[in-house]
């Protein structure tokens, strides 16, 4: 329950970052990168130190999400088991979301080519021993993807 109640905080930070970088339809240059490279840090800022467990896991899910099995991710080159593992949950589900989601910059792939792409990534990006666990949750995924897709707000960018 702690994870599914943290993890629509995991990219708050985004609040810190300029409109015309996330909105951005084409590749980010390497300033507009290192900007959207902190929001990790800005999410654990704005949710900041608590004793309340929902706001820890919040901020640790918010500071890790980024973070790369193999070290490789930011903001902090954490690896392993290093990363907590509410981190390293929604690190697999964020990507499964930002692959199959039309964005201003990219088109939607499809589920099958997402989860192709998910279990190349596992021991590199994701944790090897959950790739198999998001796999039997895949029924999920969709239900809540399709959930959330048919309640969407307008687009943002379509507001401005």
């Amino acid at each position: 329950d702690l994870v599914f109640n943290a993890a629509p905080m995991h990219d708050i930070g985004k609040i810190g970052i300029p409109d015309s970088i996330l909105l951005k339809k084409g590749k980010l240059n390497d300033d507009e990168w290192h900007i959207m490279r902190q929001h990790p840090a800005y999410g654990a800022e704005i949710i900041g130190e608590h004793d309340f467990p929902l706001l820890r896991m919040a901020r640790d899910i918010a500071l890790t999400h980024h973070e790369k099995w193999n070290g490789s991710g930011y903001p902090n080159g954490l690896a392993g088991e290093a990363i907590p593992l509410a981190g390293r949950i929604i690190a697999v589900a964020d990507v499964f979301d930002a692959l199959t989601t039309e964005r201003p910059y990219k088109k939607a792939w499809n589920v099958e080519d997402a989860v192709q792409l998910i279990d190349e990534e596992a021991g590199t990006h994701f944790d090897p021993q959950l790739v198999p666990i998001m796999h039997s949750a895949l029924p999920e995924f969709l239900d809540i993807k399709e959930r959330y897709e048919e309640n969407a707000p307008p687009d943002l960018e379509q507001q401005l």
